[in-house]
């Protein structure tokens, strides 16, 4: 039987169409927009959450001090220079004191004056006194004699009058010794006053520390209160830490910290916190706190940058599933649950999270669930999936692709 070429072509061309399309219904049902969306599971568990607090902070002094003049002056020495230790008592600086000095012993001089004026005054309280004792012994003879009628009463007139003169003399003598004694005495409150502002010339270390900056040089002039040195106390360093608002809850004196410094990102180091400043900043909607040392570390700098994981305390067991599950799909919070193979949406209500991504399911799952941790596109609800270990495979050098 002869074939007739013509049935033969069209039959392969039929079946070459039929092959074409079946290969494009694989490739749009397997790989193309009409293939079930790839995703990664995980089953729900229950287990404990270690929440923890995370913030960035600084190394920083909780002792400080500002050396200054208590007046305005100009810095005549400075004996110390940055990264010094000294020691309490210790001369710092020296302010140029201008006429202090000869204040002082104009001052010293008004003293010595004002002192041989009260020794006057009491030499002539000391005379006023005598003359006072024989005025009153003369009119007492006097009045014994009046008595007798033996002189006349314009004599004891006159005996009465001295005696009334020395008892004014004596009330002035008084007057005058009490008035060298108020002089001499703001004389010297004037002189100790003065002998201060001389000793505040001289600025001394009021605490041990460590020179940090020196804020003006010889020769600078400066106002009252003005820094010249600023010290810190080596033992007293400690971070302080800003951490979000919103991730801040739990956060108590007390809490274990885990520090790393930027000079030592390998070497971790242990704290503790100290205070929780009460003041939050609304701007950063950010909390602070400060973080002590256990032990403090070498060779740390001021101002140095640090992270801080604040530890709190575990919870009760919980579900807990990753944070990557947490969706939000027409307003609400909740993961994709797999129900016979297909996604549904399950409200949840989340509970503590931790740093390593884990969250607390409180409701909406159940032990042993299936939920979508990542897929490949947005899932809907019934929508056809295909579970896989990774929605991106990596090559043997590890380096995703």
């Amino acid at each position: 039987m002869k074939t007739n070429p013509l049935w033969t072509r069209r039959i392969g061309l039929a079946l070459l169409a039929f092959a074409l399309l079946a290969a494009m219904a694989f490739v749009l049902t397997s790989t193309g927009p009409l293939a079930p969306t790839r995703i990664t599971v995980i089953k729900v568990a229950t287990a404990r959450l270690q929440p923890s607090i995370f913030g960035i902070g600084a190394v920083e002094a909780q002792r400080s001090t500002l050396i200054g003049p208590t007046q305005a002056g100009r810095v005549l020495s400075v004996m110390v220079d940055v990264g010094e230790l000294v020691q309490a008592g210790q001369l710092l600086a020296e302010m140029d004191p201008v006429d202090l000095d000869q204040r002082l012993v104009a001052l010293n001089a008004s003293i010595a004056r004002a002192y041989s004026g009260e020794v006057s005054a009491r030499a002539l309280l000391a005379d006023a006194t005598a003359r006072q004792r024989l005025a009153a012994v003369n009119a007492k003879r006097n009045q014994a004699l009046a008595d007798q009628k033996l002189i006349g009463a314009a004599t004891m007139e006159a005996r009465q009058q001295e005696k009334l003169s020395a008892d004014a003399a004596v009330q002035a003598a008084q007057a005058n010794l009490r008035g060298q004694g108020q002089e001499r005495a703001r004389l010297v409150a004037e002189q100790q006053a003065l002998a201060k502002q001389r000793a505040n010339v001289q600025l001394y270390a009021s605490a041990p520390g460590v020179v940090v900056a020196r804020e003006a040089e010889p020769g600078s002039t400066v106002v009252a209160g003005q820094a010249v040195l600023r010290l810190v106390d080596p033992t007293s360093l400690w971070v302080k830490v800003r951490v979000d608002q919103g991730r801040s809850a739990g956060l108590a004196i007390g809490l274990p910290a885990q520090i790393v410094l930027r000079s030592r990102p390998a070497a971790p180091v242990l704290g503790r916190v100290a205070r929780v400043e009460l003041l939050a900043d609304s701007v950063t909607e950010e909390r602070i706190a400060e973080v002590a040392f256990d032990t403090m570390p070498l060779d740390v700098a001021i101002g140095e940058l640090a992270e801080v994981t604040l530890a709190l305390p575990q919870t009760p067991e919980a579900l807990l599933l990753p944070n990557a599950a947490v969706q939000h799909w027409q307003g609400v919070t909740g993961v994709w649950r797999l129900r016979n193979g297909r996604p549904e949406f399950a409200a949840v209500l989340l509970g503590a999270r931790s740093l390593d991504g884990q969250v607390q399911a409180l409701e909406g799952l159940e032990a042993g669930d299936t939920v979508v941790v990542y897929s490949a596109k947005a899932l809907s609800p019934g929508a056809r999936v295909s579970v896989v270990n990774a929605l991106v495979k990596a090559p043997a050098n590890g380096t995703a692709q």
